[in-house]
């Protein structure tokens, strides 16, 4: 009775080769979902699930097919990511951290608002880059947070300066998923002047190799949920890199990113497999068709069968924005775009935590084992919520704003808070503006 992609997406409007890597991970997926207790109990990578995700390809997926990827949309990717993750949360959250990597060096250096210079030096960078997935089996991490700071409102603190023959990098990153476990770190730093405050135009970001000097992984990694992650923190100490480290020019970053605000909501196709998984979950239990468990029909109960009907409601709605908010995905987008984008976020991950409680609630106290599934994804959905830069706070915040103000009113209003609204998206004009002062 487990719904499929089948079931929920109108699979004739996909291309061909997006119904096959979904029909794959479906087939992939049943044993990401058995080794998923061990990973929560551990709090262990899914090692085997990345050997199974490389055969199969899908580290390349949003690779364009010029450099041997399949070169998916961001769309096409969010279905793929959801599809992973109904099956287990970790395993498609750190796959959403690898694929961001390749997102930014496909989508970014395809923007039309790059000098001719920054386009010419970024296609030998991706190119490098690119290789290192396709013919090396590469896996990227992508940890940006830095514990408390802000990082989208001012320059990063970790930081890098010019010596000869590259830079050296000093910094420290916090839940640095895949710790351990990937081959290169995707490290965001600004680069610093003498004379010279840090500044967002001075971003960069180098590909850390695993073993690089002085990068050092230290920490516990204990967390209530998404323990397969290993987010543990990182800590750069005279780290040296080179030209061929670069994964994009200096300043990219910012005048790219700030006009792609769907790419700082990728996190949320886990967290709709993570939803999809509780309703697929309680219906199987109603029906008495939970492995381990005596075929005991609850189906009966008229108040279980309501709130089963309440959750299928509550997860259509959520699917259906969110869905469209990544199909229409695209560079230099309206406003309403955004609005809806911003809105999809917010209804997955506060959607999530409610379909999860409903089913712990639906199903009754022996869904709580440990022995079955339900306890683990009650507790993942209760992360997606607090994640940076796209936490349900900032989106209550930025649809406030953007509802209510016309967008070059609102760093006029008065409030102790409006510093942080630099991260909000702006139109293209305003943007250019705002990097400018």
């Amino acid at each position: 009775m487990k719904m499929t992609h089948r079931d929920y997406y109108d699979i004739s409007r996909f291309r061909p080769e997006h119904v096959e890597m979904l029909e794959k991970i479906n087939t992939l997926g049943p044993k990401f979902a058995e080794r998923a207790p061990q990973h929560d109990k551990e709090a262990s990578f899914p090692t085997q699930n990345y050997k199974d995700l490389r055969d199969a390809g899908f580290l390349k997926l949003v690779i364009p097919e010029e450099f041997g990827g399949y070169g998916f949309t961001l769309g096409e990717y969010a279905t793929i990511g959801a599809e992973v993750g109904k099956y287990c949360g970790a395993t498609a959250l750190t796959f959403n951290m690898h694929t961001s990597s390749m997102m930014w060096l496909r989508f970014m250096y395809e923007m039309d608002n790059l000098t001719p210079g920054e386009r010419a030096a970024f296609k030998r960078m991706r190119e490098i880059q690119f290789a290192k997935v396709v013919n090396d089996g590469a896996i990227f991490s992508q940890p940006i947070s830095e514990g408390g700071v802000n990082w989208t409102s001012e320059p990063i603190k970790t930081n890098c300066r010019k010596v000869d023959g590259g830079w050296v990098i000093n910094g420290f990153k916090k839940f640095a998923s895949l710790a351990g476990n990937c081959d290169y770190y995707s490290i965001v730093c600004t680069e610093h002047f003498e004379g010279k405050d840090p500044a967002h135009e001075d971003t960069m970001d180098f590909a850390v190799h695993k073993d690089a000097p002085g990068l050092s992984i230290v920490g516990e990694w204990d967390p209530i949920g998404m323990r397969g992650t290993v987010s543990r923190d990182l800590i750069l100490k005279d780290v040296f890199v080179s030209e061929d480290d670069l994964m994009m020019p200096a300043g990219v970053f910012g005048k790219t990113l700030s006009q792609w605000p769907h790419m700082m909501a990728t996190l949320t196709p886990a967290y709709m497999g993570v939803a999809q998984s509780a309703y697929d979950f309680t219906v199987e239990y109603l029906r008495g068709e939970t492995p381990g468990q005596p075929p005991i029909d609850r189906r009966v109960y008229p108040t279980k069968r309501a709130t089963v009907g309440k959750m299928f409601q509550k997860l259509t709605e959520m699917r259906n924005l969110w869905i469209n908010a990544f199909l229409e995905a695209k560079p230099f987008p309206s406003k309403a775009e955004v609005m809806r984008i911003y809105a999809a976020q917010y209804a997955v991950m506060e959607g999530v935590q409610e379909l999860a409680a409903l089913a712990i609630r639906t199903c009754g106290g022996q869904s709580m084992l440990k022995s079955l599934p339900l306890e683990r994804i009650y507790r993942d959905s209760r992360c997606g919520a607090l994640m940076l830069p796209y936490t349900t706070e900032i989106m209550e915040d930025y649809l406030s704003m953007m509802s209510v103000y016309d967008m070059d009113d609102i760093d006029k209003v008065n409030t102790e808070t409006v510093s942080a609204r630099v991260s909000m998206w702006r139109p293209a004009d305003d943007a250019g503006a705002i990097a400018a002062e």
